[in-house]
């Protein structure tokens, strides 16, 4: 399997190549180059357990690996000492016809964990089959929970260094304290005073710099990265699909062959990407719900099919979702153009010089499969409430956000085909919106959060995480801020 560039499909590199650099020199993504037919082994895959459909679905993208490597790999990194639920990503039925799919069970209560723990690996055997002979520097920005997954996956591992960029006051007290405490001697966390978009975009200047890539490299370096960027995150996300869908018929929630909807929380857009691939690997689903909040960038694209970043950010209460920048519509935006890469750069372009582009109406087909639409804060509270209290299923503001736009879906459609909510971080990592809720803003009132954590357990029956326990006399360890303009500086200042 070979990987073009989506800027530049003169670039036809292979999967070690691609985990390794995570970005290509022109700023481009790396993309299959093609996406394989998995349609006649759908029953087959429906008696495997998630390490085995992790291992086949692998194997299909990474022919360097043998398969037993790849096994290896995936039977080290899905072991119950790092995921609580045997399943993995467990589906949990919300009412007839719902389910959601917890991605949360992981080390850091946080989807990203599911490609996280497997990364490291992925990325450490790339580096030998490609002979390289630098250490990787991994830069990662993070709205919330990709630094922690990040961290945690990379801490201590031989050959590479991991700084991971927030920004400054715009995770919740429980994201900023699981980076913050992170031990490990060769990971750093730096705050960047602005919003996510201007962390992502620091780091992919840092990317395309020559000058930056020279710097490091005589110092024994090569960048890297491990957001969903780099095909080595993306490729793991497209195994809990599959794992749904085997659930959902074990359920008898639905036969083989039966159409499902996903809905997807989605703020960098790898998330329901990896969904969208699924789907067009053969699985079936029908339509993929794309749920943002107040931050509705998306929301506009697939409406008008133009992208316009040039909008008023909004810090919300699901965090992980205030973006205006969603590097992996890239992707999506490569396939709608019919694969053309001179297209493809052009359009990336003018987000970059003018803030905004718009897709032909050829183009534009490509969003039929998609649904759009977004919920504001009042109604993700609302949401949260009205779930738990008709279902006694309690939900973290991200995930209300997909139900809340699955409602409006239904609403739209009167499509009551049985449907996923992707449920993409534990309750208990946003305690505080959580607990007020249920039970009012009073009720949060002079509480820090590991109280608010305890209060939440106490009202509701579930247990607070033994991760969440750990932090709370977990020393800060990690307490540097930069300007966004100096963030390669302080890079570099912490590898001297």
């Amino acid at each position: 399997m070979k990987y073009y560039s989506t800027r530049d499909k003169s670039l036809a590199v292979n999967a070690p190549y691609t985990i390794v650099n995570g970005i290509s020199k022109e700023g481009g993504l790396y993309v299959p180059a093609s996406l394989p037919d998995v349609s006649n082994k759908l029953s087959a895959y429906m008696n495997y357990s998630y390490t085995e459909l992790a291992t086949e679905i692998l194997s299909l993208f990474l022919d360097e690996f043998s398969k037993q490597e790849i096994e290896q790999m995936v039977k080290a990194t899905y072991t119950s000492a790092s995921f609580c639920n045997s399943a993995i990503t467990p589906i949990k039925r919300i009412a007839p016809n719902i389910y959601s799919l917890e991605l949360w069970h992981g080390p850091t209560l946080a989807f990203k964990d599911i490609a996280l723990q497997i990364l490291p690996r992925l990325l450490t055997e790339s580096l030998k089959k490609i002979n390289h002979q630098k250490k990787a520097l991994i830069l990662v920005a993070t709205s919330g929970d990709t630094g922690k997954a990040a961290l945690e996956g990379f801490a201590d591992v031989e050959g590479v260094k991991l700084v991971t960029f927030y920004p400054h006051g715009g995770v919740s007290d429980m994201q900023y304290r699981q980076m913050a405490t992170q031990q490990g001697g060769n990971v750093d966390v730096i705050a960047v005073e602005g919003n996510f978009d201007d962390a992502q975009t620091g780091v992919k200047k840092i990317f395309a710099d020559k000058d930056a890539n020279a710097k490091v490299f005589d110092m024994g370096y090569t960048f890297s990265s491990a957001n969903s960027i780099n095909w080595g995150r993306l490729l793991p996300q497209i195994v809990y699909y599959f794992s749904a869908y085997k659930q959902m018929i074990d359920a008898r929630a639905i036969s083989l062959g039966e159409g499902i909807n996903v809905a997807v929380p989605t703020g960098n857009f790898g998330n329901i990407l990896a969904a969208y691939y699924a789907k067009h690997m053969g699985l079936p689903i029908k339509k993929l719900i794309c749920a943002s909040n107040k931050n509705d960038v998306l929301v506009d694209f697939f409406n008008t099919h133009t992208y316009n970043a040039k909008r008023k950010f909004y810090k919300t209460i699901s965090p992980s979702m205030d973006i205006l920048v969603s590097s992996n519509l890239e992707r999506l935006v490569f396939e709608a153009t019919g694969r053309d890469d001179a297209r493809t750069a052009q359009l990336m372009g003018e987000l970059s010089g003018e803030g905004h582009y718009t897709l032909t109406p050829q183009e534009a087909e490509i969003t039929s499969s998609f649904f759009s639409g977004y919920c504001n804060d009042a109604k993700t509270t609302k949401t949260i409430k009205n779930v738990w209290d008709k279902y006694g299923y309690l939900m973290d503001p991200h995930t209300a956000v997909a139900q809340y736009v699955y409602s409006k879906y239904v609403e739209a459609t009167g499509d009551y085909t049985p449907s996923i909510i992707v449920s993409t971080a534990s309750p208990y990592k946003f305690g505080k919106d959580v607990l007020s809720a249920i039970s009012g803003q009073e009720s949060v009132a002079g509480l820090d959060e590991f109280e608010i954590a305890d209060k939440l357990a106490a009202q509701t029956g579930t247990k607070v995480p033994e991760q969440i326990l750990k932090l709370k006399d977990a020393p800060i360890l990690h307490k540097t801020v930069c300007a966004k303009e100096d963030m390669f500086d302080t890079v570099i200042k912490w590898l001297e």
